[in-house]
């Protein structure tokens, strides 16, 4: 009787041992593809549905010639949030200062549009093509940069491109810091020197070598650090506070979220609601409006971008100093 009751148990033992690889198999099978659809998701679908959505723009001129450029701009319903200006120098103010991405003036010797291409080439070249579309057939629309990329990259593609660099930068900070044991005080200060030479190292290649950034030199670099700060902050801090699944969650939200909802490659307002918004919340389009403001609009723009990071590093620092406590550290 004992014999067949060992036997038994083996058997059971033998099923259930057998039963782990082929869930594991199944979890493997379903998680890939689900993986994958949210990637393609967050990349993709804002990628497909890029349009003007409340889109800041200025008119500016005589009465008469506003009120029709602004029915003109509004007949795309939701596309344009239309701000009016007295004239051609508060309407250039407003696009220096990026209350609005560019403006329509009408004088004397025709139409003019003031644009951005630092604040978004997408943008500048979407404002040219509806200002253009709308003009009387045959006049001729002067369009003036007033805020131009550097020679060194006249499309933006340079910038656009840092935003996946820099967010990868961050979460790789915070998840070397978890891995390598530093706690408290000590993974903080490690988190932000690292931050620091990583902007400095990336100003040195954008601003002096590449010629892509062209605002100030130190101006540039902190932007820089803060937006690596604040994401390997993050990432930090959710380990600290959850263990090793938090370093998974924060790549989440910065990479797989924050990057595609960043508009870095546009501008916020030409991806769908509320991504755009979500995206400027989160430290990869924070950062990416920061560097905006600061290599092309000399800081003009840049509190907003500015305290959104600075609430993140803050929070992710805190986070990694309470842990660090809670371990005795």
């Amino acid at each position: 009787m004992a014999a067949e009751v060992k036997r038994t148990i083996l058997l059971y033992k033998e099923l259930l041992m057998s039963a782990v690889p082929a869930r594991r198999m199944i979890a493997v099978m379903v998680l890939v593809p689900v993986v994958v659809a949210l990637a393609l998701w967050a990349f993709a679908w804002p990628a497909a549905r890029t349009a003007p959505r409340d889109l800041p723009i200025g008119v500016a001129g005589p009465a008469a010639a506003v009120t029709q450029m602004k029915q003109g701009l509004e007949q795309r319903e939701g596309a344009f949030e239309v701000h009016r200006y007295d004239d051609e120098a508060a309407a250039r103010a407003a696009v220096e200062d990026r209350v609005v991405y560019g403006a329509v003036v009408a004088g004397p010797e025709g139409t003019k549009l003031l644009t951005a291409s630092g604040a978004g080439p997408v943008v500048a070249q979407l404002l040219k093509e509806a200002v253009t579309a709308q003009a009387p057939a045959g006049a001729q629309v002067q369009v003036t940069d007033v805020a131009p990329l550097p020679s060194g990259d006249p499309r933006g593609t340079a910038l656009a491109a840092s935003a996946l660099p820099l967010a990868l930068a961050g979460v790789a900070a915070g998840a070397l810091v978890t891995m390598a044991g530093l706690r408290g005080a000590r993974a903080a200060a490690t988190l932000l020197g690292a931050s620091v030479l990583v902007g400095i190292t990336a100003t040195a290649i954008t601003h002096s070598w590449l010629g892509v950034l062209q605002g100030d030199w130190w101006a540039e670099a902190a932007a820089l650090s803060l937006t690596v700060a604040a994401p390997g902050a993050t990432v930090a801090g959710f380990a600290a506070l959850l263990g090793t699944p938090g370093i998974g969650l924060g790549a989440l939200l910065m990479v797989l979220i924050g990057n595609p909802f960043s508009g870095a490659a546009s501008a916020p307002e030409l991806l769908p609601e509320p991504v755009g918004a979500v995206g400027q919340w989160l430290p990869p389009g924070a950062g990416a409006t920061l560097l905006r403001s600061v290599a092309y609009f000399d800081g003009r723009g840049a509190a907003a971008p500015l305290l959104t990071l600075s609430v993140w590093a803050a929070l992710g620092l805190v986070a990694v100093l309470a842990g660090g406590r809670r371990r005795g550290i």
